[in-house]
């Protein structure tokens, strides 16, 4: 869908949605799913086309041709926090959290994709560059995968890929099976050798007492990163288990706004503050995150969409990681061209091409459109 406008600042608005079914079905403590939806955005400004996408549904791109992208046309390209401002004001009445903030964030990611190239340079050297390279984990582990599965996806991270970290899901069965989440932690440590370390992310399947429980049994594994032991909205549960293990308690994956991530530093929830670009509302508000965080004195790591968090994680100071996310990275690799390639365990930065450094690969795309 083509949404057009005047000829001064932006003057075209794209936005397509596209299903891509996984390699096989999946599920982590709480859901199964079995494609993953893209929603592309595409803003143009004197010739030149900006791209964004976040990882939704296709009511994402119902929202930005319906309410954001009238808000953005005319503008000026160079002026994307005014942008934002514009289309956070304009969804009042339809809400801020969920899939408003996705539209937001595919609309916001494309803007400063745009700006960048009208200036002709990459997106980390526009927001400024602390590194060149952003270290990942690789990210996966499903708990619908048997034993061999888990070992082959793992252990091809580790030892043939070099990243030296892997996250896995836990909680199986809404964690009702935790004698089998301990079972598949410890075919993952044996698969990843002693060196690796090794993450677990139950999603938010379990309760307090039973994450404390089950934290005591995954150190002995190892395990140094234990997501979402309980549900990321149980503040005071998060804080709770978290003085109780020595293992880094992590959250914040469903965050949508700036006060969110404000409640969840405050509250002494998490050692690592999670922030999904594709979700809250994209670069610009993820930068003031990363600025919240810092704040409290904790470390930021950016929840799944690698090719998107590429450039901003390489301008914020208290970076921990990015997440290498299995599905997110195959279906960039299908849509894009110019995703970048794992090397020693972080992703170089392409400072030599300007935005993203990403392009639609329209004609492989059109077979997984879905709107």
């Amino acid at each position: 869908m083509t949404i057009e406008g005047c000829a001064a600042g932006i003057h075209r608005v794209d936005v397509a949605s596209y299903d891509v079914p996984t390699d096989r079905p999946e599920a982590d403590g709480t859901l199964q799913w079995d494609h993953t939806t893209v929603v592309v955005v595409h803003v143009e400004a004197d010739g030149t086309r900006g791209l964004g996408f976040t990882y939704a549904t296709g009511a994402v791109a119902t929202l930005v041709r319906d309410v954001l992208a009238g808000v953005v046309l005319g503008r000026d390209p160079m002026d994307v926090p005014g942008a934002w401002d514009a289309m956070v004001r304009a969804i009042r009445n339809q809400g801020r959290p969920g899939i408003t903030s996705m539209a937001i964030a595919a609309v916001d990611i494309a803007l400063w994709d745009l700006k960048a190239k009208l200036l002709d340079v990459a997106l980390a050297r526009l927001l400024g560059t602390v590194r060149d390279r952003v270290p990942i984990y690789g990210s996966g582990g499903f708990t619908s995968y048997s034993d061999g599965e888990l070992e082959s996806q793992l252990g091809r991270w580790v030892h043939e890929m070099g990243i030296p970290r892997v996250k896995m899901k836990i909680g199986t069965d809404r964690g009702t099976r935790a004698a089998r989440d301990l079972e598949r932690v410890a075919v993952a440590r044996k698969a990843v050798g002693e060196q690796a370390e090794l993450f677990v992310d139950a999603n938010g399947a379990y309760g307090r007492k039973q994450a404390v429980r089950l934290a005591s049994r995954f150190a002995d594994e190892g395990v140094t990163w234990f997501e979402e032991p309980v549900s990321s909205d149980d503040l005071d549960g998060l804080h709770e288990i978290r003085g109780l293990t020595p293992i880094d308690i992590a959250a914040g994956e469903y965050g949508y706004d700036l006060v969110y991530f404000q409640r969840m530093c405050a509250a002494g929830a998490v050692d690592v503050v999670q922030a999904d670009v594709s979700r809250c509302a994209g670069i610009t508000e993820w930068l003031r995150v990363a600025a919240v965080a810092q704040a409290h004195g904790l470390r930021l790591s950016g929840h799944c969409s690698p090719s998107l968090h590429l450039h901003p994680a390489a301008a914020v100071q208290n970076l921990e990681h990015v997440e290498y996310f299995h599905d997110h990275v195959r279906a960039d690799h299908l849509l894009f061209d110019g995703v970048c390639e794992p090397d020693g365990g972080a992703l170089p930065v392409p400072l030599d091409r300007p935005g993203l450094g990403l392009v639609l690969k329209a004609d492989d795309a059109d077979r997984y459109r879905s709107g």
